[in-house]
């Protein structure tokens, strides 16, 4: 199960009430690349696919795919917003390294990932 804080879903129906394009829920899916081996990816859908695992955050809906599911089970999402940024900060539990970036991480304590720059 993912979980979005308060912040976050108050982040993500800002943009989804901005989004000139019909928007039904949050795509979160992990791709290759990043400092540490894997990515977060975060964007708007307009629909679901049938192989999606769909997370009711109250007004806002999460998507994820079949292939993240596993790296992304019992993560939690926030939204920070300070005079340094803003930005999510995902808390992911199967991370077993993560790039100072906070965006990049690896499910392998050996991981495979690049030096950070």
């Amino acid at each position: 199960m993912i979980t979005l804080t308060e912040k976050a879903i108050t982040a993500v129906g800002r943009f989804i009430a901005s989004s000139e394009m019909p928007t039904a829920g949050l795509r979160i899916e992990v791709t290759d690349g990043g400092c540490s081996g894997y990515q977060y990816g975060l964007k708007l859908e307009d629909n679901q696919t049938p192989e999606d695992t769909v997370v009711d955050c109250g007004q806002v809906k999460v998507f994820i795919d079949p292939a993240s599911l596993p790296m992304l089970d019992g993560m939690s999402v926030d939204f920070l917003d300070s005079i340094d940024g803003s930005g999510f900060k995902f808390t992911n539990p199967n991370a077993a390294k993560s790039c100072a970036c906070g965006t990049s991480f690896n499910t392998s304590s050996e991981g495979s990932g690049k030096p950070c720059s």
